[in-house]
Order: C-alpha cells, then structure tokens, then sequence
C-alpha cells in the first residue's frame, strides 16, 4: 500500500499516538519527519489509518465515561430534553464537534497541500505554544468540567477548527481555549480527549473506505498497534502529569521545534 518501511512505519505510529494527546501537534510531526529524514511521502490514507489506533486508544481508555455517554444519548433522545450532567455533556460534545466538521469539509484540500508547508507549521507550532502557555499560567484552574456549558462547549470546539494547519494541534487548541475559559488543567484535558473521539471517528469513516480499497499491509498492521499503544500511554502520563505540573513543558517543546524546523528549512534553501 506504502512504500515506507514497517520500522519507518513504527515510528510514524508510535509519533502520531503521542503526539495526538500531548499538546504537540500529531499532524506536524506527520507531516515533517518524511520531510526532515527524506522518507516517502506514507501518504493520507496510512494518516488516517494511525488514527483509526488513537480511537480505540480514546475509547478503551474512557470506555465506562463512553458507556454512560452512550446511555446518555440514547435517554437525550428518548425524553427529548436535558436534565443529568452526562446529558449535557453529550449535547455538548455535539456542538463542539460541528465547527470542526464543516470547517474540515470546506478545507480539506487545503488542509492537504497548502496548509502542510513546513514553514507554516513551524510558525503554528510556535504561535500556539506561545498562546498555551499564556493561557495556562494566567488563568484560574478553579473550574471543573461540571460547570461547562453550552457557549463554552461552541467556542472550545470553533478554537479545534485551527488545528486543520499542521502544528496547531487539536489538543493544543482546544486544552488552550479551555484553560482560557477558565476550566482546571484536567478537565480541560478531558474534554478535549473526549472531543477527539467524534471527530477522528467522522475521518475513519469517510477515509476508510478508501484505505481498505488499497489494501492493508504490515506497514498499515504496524502503524495502527503503535498509534493505539503510546495513545494509551500518551493519555495515561499526560493526566497524571498535569495534577503536578502545567502544561509549559510543551510549549518550551513546541519553541524548540518550530525553531529547528525554521533552521533545517534556512539549510536547505
């Protein structure tokens, strides 16, 4: 299906599943470690095939919260009114996921081909981490996630649509807009993990297809159990670490990226 080995396979994996939770932008290091190391181009259908991994990482990983989601929906729509706090959770996720959805239809091209210049990800991966860290070491944490409602849901999920430019980061977007808004460093982890179930399940839907068409090969076997091991362990460090820490680990990252890339784009010419 590829023409990337299963190691440069493993690594592409193991690359997304981290960097898919963590703050870091999963789609810049995608899309530049071909570039940086002269690796064939893997191509958007093994993307999407690694990020079929981050799903079932997201979805183990929260499985009694989708559990009660599920139940959730399902009473959402029987009643046809809100009342419990995972009701609104689920209307919730809802609305922050649409912003993303039709922003992600009207630009997939884009999203493709101009968007994934390496400048332009270096710039985006020093913005954003300039405006996580602004955003977590001037906000309060003294908001739990029991307290979102419907506005903020909207405005953490239009904050997502940013991250269709490689180095944004969807996690980095949408736990920045969140820490904004006031939310604990938790919470606003959460959430955005949870946001990430419906959207990254809406592209295997529309990408898979086409996937399957091409035929699945070791590279695509390799890629997937990686992506679905360090998102799991992503999820798992990233949640333990933050009760301690804040997030500016990940912007000191994001610099010292986005400022090598500037470098190795100047060397090349």
């Amino acid at each position: 299906m590829t023409e990337i080995t299963v190691w440069q396979a493993a690594v592409l994996g193991t690359l997304q599943g981290l960097a898919e939770f963590l703050p870091v932008s999963s789609s810049a290091h995608l899309s530049l470690t071909p570039w940086a190391f002269g690796w064939p181009e893997p191509g958007l259908s093994f993307d999407v095939a690694l990020h079929v991994g981050t799903l079932v990482a997201v979805v183990t990983f929260f499985w009694a919260e989708w559990v009660a989601l599920t139940q959730a929906a399902f009473r959402v729509l029987g009643k046809r009114r809100v009342e419990t706090v995972s009701e609104k959770r689920v209307v919730f996720l809802v609305l922050a996921t649409i912003p993303a959805a039709v922003f992600g239809l009207l630009l997939e091209k884009q999203a493709e081909t101009i968007f994934r210049t390496p400048a332009l990800t270096a710039t985006a991966l020093i913005v954003m981490g300039a405006l996580l860290w602004w955003a977590d070491h001037t906000a309060p944490t003294d908001r739990p996630l029991a307290e979102l409602t419907w506005k903020q849901a909207l405005l953490i999920g239009c904050a997502q649509v940013f991250a269709l430019i490689p180095g944004v980061s969807r996690s980095g977007a949408t736990i920045t807009a969140a820490r904004a808004l006031h939310f604990d460093r938790e919470s606003a982890a959460v959430f955005s993990f949870l946001m990430s179930m419906p959207v990254i399940a809406a592209a295997a839907v529309l990408k898979v297809p086409k996937l399957l068409a091409e035929g699945i090969d070791a590279t695509v076997i390799v890629g997937v159990s990686a992506a679905a091991v360090s998102s799991w362990l992503a999820i798992a460090v990233l949640l333990r670490f933050i009760r301690r820490n804040g997030f500016g680990v990940f912007a000191v990252y994001r610099f010292v990226l986005g400022a090598l890339i500037y470098g190795l784009v100047a060397y090349r010419g």
